[in-house]
């Protein structure tokens, strides 16, 4: 077995911004940096991708390290089910777990959605990011794209209020999401909160830092609250409990689709929407995540339309939304 790890840049159409954490300062990037897993075994190749996240202490070169720390126990046969016990949940399981699914489907003559028992995807709608800007800059990417069903809008603060009446403003009649990527606190979130359903959003998503988001107990929650920073994996939902009603898988988060698809459905037994993200990555982060997503309440997997470069054999996206990958991108 042979693996190999690559560092791939991909860039990104213009920019995208997000809220700042610790002194605010919003955080912005021209380009997508993503590992690359190879896994060659017996003449057949398997391709996974994850993005490092620093928020959770992720760099490339962690992320080299951790997957290189399992290389001996995968060129002896390490399955998906030990490497949940041999490596943490996060974006270097991800890329690893993703290129087994991969490897495994090509080895096997079948569609990954054939090996995990899963119906044959459907397309489903994605959300349309738009960046944490200025109002008038927000209304004119909102009219831009006023022809997309849902825009998720990311917020971070002050002004929030004025950029989402100018997203509103530019797509009148768009579905809204929105996203504080932990910008909020409890003052503004009761702040917003009142001016969110006139203006015809159907969601927030992590309003409150993850580590104080106890706050949420208790309190009215007049549209639905996510959890994206605050849920990981299966142990991450005893802590959601009374805080949130949907919770965002994302891959690199969870580790993989192994554990995103475990975690999906004990999100739903316990009661839980499911909301499928993703980290900005290529059509080949993308792949494994759009089988997670059928059927979900929300699905933001736009991340390719927001590059000016993707993978070869992309994901196609039409007004159905993003559809299931070709066999010569993945799975």
């Amino acid at each position: 077995m042979k693996l190999d790890i690559t560092q791939d840049a991909f860039k990104i159409a213009g920019s995208f911004v997000i809220s700042g954490r610790g002194d605010k300062t919003p955080w912005v990037r021209t380009e997508a940096w993503v590992l690359t897993v190879t896994i060659e075994r017996d003449g057949i190749v398997g391709r996974g991708e994850c993005t490092p996240y620093p928020r959770y202490n992720e760099t490339l070169e962690s992320s080299t390290d951790e997957i290189r720390a399992v290389e001996a126990q995968l060129k002896a046969g390490l399955d998906r089910q030990g490497l949940l016990a041999a490596m943490k949940a996060g974006a270097a399981r991800n890329a690893v777990d993703c290129a087994l699914w991969d490897w495994e489907a090509k080895a096997a003559g079948k569609r990954v959605w054939e090996l995990a028992g899963l119906p044959e995807p459907k397309p489903v709608p994605t959300v349309f990011t738009l960046s944490l800007g200025e109002p008038d800059d927000m209304r004119a990417k909102a009219a831009e794209n006023a022809h997309r069903p849902v825009l998720k809008v990311k917020l971070g603060g002050e002004g929030d209020i004025a950029r989402l009446r100018a997203v509103r403003e530019g797509a009148p009649q768009s579905r809204i999401v929105i996203d504080a990527n932990e910008g909020w606190t409890l003052d503004t979130y009761r702040e917003m909160a009142g001016v969110l359903p006139e203006l015809g959003v159907d969601m927030v998503e992590q309003p409150l830092p993850a580590g104080d988001d106890g706050a949420l107990l208790g309190i009215d929650r007049p549209l639905p609250v996510c959890a994206d920073e605050s849920c990981h994996d299966r142990t991450s939902l005893p802590k959601l409990t009374g805080k949130y009603d949907i919770v965002n898988i994302k891959l690199d988060k969870t580790g993989g689709l192994t554990e995103a698809l475990a975690l999906r459905e004990a999100a739903l037994a316990e009661g839980y929407d499911v909301m499928v993200g993703c980290m900005m990555g290529s059509s080949l982060a993308m792949a494994p995540a759009q089988l997670v997503a059928q059927g979900a309440t929300v699905v933001d997997l736009d991340a390719p339309l927001l590059l000016a470069t993707d993978r070869e054999d992309p994901m196609f996206y039409d007004d159905a939304g993003v559809h299931a990958p070709s066999a010569a991108l993945w799975g």
